[in-house]
């Protein structure tokens, strides 16, 4: 029994050297197919690489990086005012990035970026072993894989596209440096907002330059690769802060940065801007114009060729125009009283769905920079309480409600009372709020200098989100009595002077005499003085001394000469209405006209951009203005310009421009223009150096108020902005030119002294026909 029950280890030592034998058959056969298995896959994947490698695309797109580079448009003192272009990037070579961008971006993307060959097997190691584990997915792909992903290859998550990423990480970092791949990199990255780039990312979320950012601003721009939705510190700045702060512990946990600097960092408020299309400086209708004419001549290449466009404005003419402009509008919407709430819905129950319809509601009304829409949640006399678009609660009360205490009568029809649903719009004047409201008529200014017509600001319109219509170039609109001066400088070549003394009474025309229907022109005032001497009649701006003037020269020569200063033709017909200011012009055209008696006779034209250069720097157009000075550009005498200012230095001085006095200069002139029925409202002046022009008025012609005129409403506007302007233009006295004499006061041409120039035109004109041929 007992030799029955043995174990095998007793078996007979042949049987037993016969099993090890099989084992070790079975086991090196075993070793023996696997090994062929791995060596013929390695020999299979070593083909396939063979044969993928060269079939890899080249790397001209990163080796000669040419991305597309949008039009950049800067201010004169290289203020950026605007982006054209579907890709919004600013290229910034490896040496003018912050290190600490740098740092930034390697702690959270690649770490060992500088130890691997484009493939980090450790990392994958580490990614692979922590997903089997459970957990947040890692990735392990380096940044040199990422350029490679950008580049070439598309975003599906395959085997194949895995291989070629690698292959082609490992070509890239053949043909590249580190720094190289590193600066490819950082210009070329998707980050939100139609960003692309670090550089461009820093101004579009921090409104600063990449050189000037900190380091917790550097950790909040490099989590965004990642996912750029997801973590836009705009749109989801608790999730953007929490990836910050990680990036911030990596930073110093990898010896980037010391702990005080992390700590600095961690507790920094950040201040992200909210509207990404905001440049720091309103120049909407600048930045239009200039790509305008950069497309003109450009074409398509506009938005790609990375063009820099520099204009004449500056930011401090620019902000004081866009300030003067808004002030001067809402001060005469002040005097015109509420319309009303732009909408009115009703609020539903329930809290959810009342603040999905007052969110949904607001969306459909955006803010004019300070003029902020709002919705009503109670509304009484004495107290309005409203929800900014933000999701803020305002409470409006004793001030704040004064302009629009009509709105809140009982006796206000419904659709125009303030009310529960009521959307307005409001101000924060101080610490408290007040109710406002959206202005329908329009403005516009420009500025330029005298010298040479370099356009120091432009303010197209009230806000140009809402009302893209460029005002300045575009409004065709009459200048009223702002015209006058051309008609009074042309008289002056006719022989009269300053001191010809002209009859200021009724005057009419039948319907055979003009050839149409009968006129019968009034002054503004409907009073008549009588006779007073040319100067007078300009101060006074009387309207019957217009005319007879013209007459006097004749409406075609009067047209003719007004050519001279730029006006067209065909929108100044020869009518004696031409004396009025019934023709067309854009205020523009104004600037470069009174720019003529400003500078002494020249005509120089308006420019907006001075230079444009490629995106590295090289110029490509360079803009040589006319110059006051050069012979070339004289239209009228130097002794015609003398008188002119002369006589609109009175304007200011006593006429219906003293408000203008409060600067407290007598080197300023100008003329003031309102036309028939108080359509438009105009102030053009100037001081020897700087031309400014300011209109108002409707875009569908109507009367603005039977008291409103170009010295209450545009003359405020020009008066705000040359308050600040010309504080450091020191006042400068006008030398009386070669040819002129100073007889009792007023000045003539030498060759026209009293007794011989025109002294005074006869009261009554004679029959004449108002269109002349």
């Amino acid at each position: 029994m007992s030799e029955q029950n043995k174990e095998p280890d007793n078996l007979p030592e042949p049987q037993k050297r016969s099993a090890g034998k099989l084992l070790a058959r079975i086991v090196l056969g075993t070793t023996g197919v696997l090994f062929g298995l791995v060596v013929a896959g390695v020999l299979i994947v070593g083909f396939a690489l063979t044969m993928a490698y060269p079939n890899l695309p080249e790397l001209d797109s990163i080796t000669s990086y040419r991305p597309k580079m949008p039009l950049r448009v800067f201010s004169a003192d290289n203020m950026l005012i605007a982006e054209f272009g579907e890709e919004r990037r600013n290229v910034v070579r490896f040496k003018d990035i912050p290190e600490i961008m740098k740092k930034a971006v390697l702690a959270i993307e690649d770490d060992r970026f500088y130890e691997h060959g484009g493939v980090d097997y450790q990392g994958i190691t580490r990614a692979t072993l922590h997903n089997l584990t459970g957990g947040a997915k890692q990735g392990a792909s380096t940044i040199t894989q990422q350029v490679a992903r950008n580049f070439f290859l598309s975003s599906e998550q395959t085997f194949k596209r895995k291989i070629y990423e690698i292959l082609l990480a490992w070509k890239i970092e053949q043909n590249l440096s580190k720094d190289q791949i590193l600066e490819v990199y950082m210009n070329q990255i998707y980050l939100g907002q139609r960003a692309y780039g670090f550089s461009s990312a820093a101004q579009i979320y921090f409104g600063k330059d990449l050189k000037d950012i900190t380091i917790a601003e550097a950790a909040m721009l490099a989590g965004l690769p990642k996912a750029p939705s997801a973590y836009n510190p705009v749109a989801n700045p608790k999730r953007a802060t929490v990836r910050q702060q990680y990036i911030l512990q990596r930073m110093r946990n990898l010896g980037y940065i010391t702990e005080a600097q992390y700590e600095q960092a961690k507790n920094e408020e950040l201040r992200t801007k909210t509207d990404s299309s905001e440049f720091g400086i309103h120049a909407e209708y600048v930045a239009e114009m200039a790509r305008q004419l950069v497309y003109e001549q450009f074409k398509e290449e506009t938005y790609t060729r990375g063009l820099n466009v520099y204009t004449t404005i500056t930011k401090a003419d620019q902000d004081t125009a866009y300030l003067a402009l808004r002030r001067g509008v809402m001060d005469y919407e002040k005097r015109h009283g509420y319309r009303g709430p732009e909408a009115i819905i009703a609020i539903p129950d329930g809290k959810e769905a009342a603040e999905d319809a007052i969110e949904k509601e607001l969306a459909e009304h955006s803010d004019s920079d300070d003029l902020q829409v709002a919705m009503v949640l109670e509304a009484t006399p004495k107290l309005v309480r409203a929800v900014l678009s933000s999701g803020e609660e305002i409470r409006i009360e004793d001030t704040g409600l004064t302009f629009a205490a009509s709105g809140l009568s009982a006796k206000t029809p419904a659709n125009k009372r303030i009310q529960r649903g009521a959307v307005i719009r409001v101000v924060l004047e101080g610490k408290s709020w007040a109710i406002t409201q959206m202005p329908e008529v329009q403005s516009a200014f420009v500025a330029a200098n005298t010298t040479d017509g370099a356009i120091r600001a432009l303010v197209g319109g009230f806000d140009y989100n809402l009302n893209k219509f460029n005002h300045v170039t575009q409004a065709w609109r009459q200048p009223g009595s702002s015209f006058k001066p051309f008609i009074y400088s042309a008289s002056l070549e006719k022989g009269l002077s300053p001191s010809t003394i002209i009859n200021d009474e009724p005057i009419s025309f039948d319907a055979g005499q003009t050839g149409g229907q009968s006129w019968e022109p009034k002054n503004y005032d409907g009073k008549y003085e009588g006779p007073m001497t040319m100067r007078r009649g300009l101060t006074k701006s009387k309207n019957m001394i217009s005319i007879r003037i013209l007459h006097k020269i004749g409406a075609k020569y009067g047209q003719e000469y007004t050519n001279r200063f730029g006006f067209l033709p065909e929108k100044n017909p020869p009518y004696l209405t031409l004396a009025l200011g019934a023709g067309a012009v854009t205020p523009l055209q104004m600037a470069g006209a009174y720019a003529v008696f400003a500078n002494g006779g020249y005509k120089v034209n308006p420019y907006l951009i001075s230079k444009i250069t490629d995106s590295n720097g090289q110029v490509l157009v360079q803009t040589k203005p006319d110059m006051a000075g050069d012979e070339v550009n004289r239209v009228i005498d130097e002794r015609n310009a003398f008188m002119m200012d002369s006589m609109m230095r009175d304007v200011v001085k006593m006429g219906t421009a003293t408000k203008a006095l409060i600067l407290k200069r007598p080197d300023i002139a100008g003329k003031t223009g309102t036309t028939n029925d108080s359509f438009d409202a105009w102030f053009a002046g100037y001081q020897s150096k700087v031309v400014g022009i300011a209109w108002i008025g409707f875009d569908q012609p109507k009367n603005l108020g039977n008291k409103e005129t170009g010295g209450g409403l545009a003359l405020p506007i020009w008066i705000t902005y040359m308050q600040k302007i010309l504080k450091d233009f020191p006042i400068e006295e006008r030398p009386v030119p070669k040819g002129i004499l100073a007889i009792d006061g007023d000045y003539y041409y030498a060759e026209n002294p009293p007794g011989l120039g025109v002294g005074s035109l006869a009261p009554p004109p004679p029959p004449v026909n108002v269109i002349e041929e």
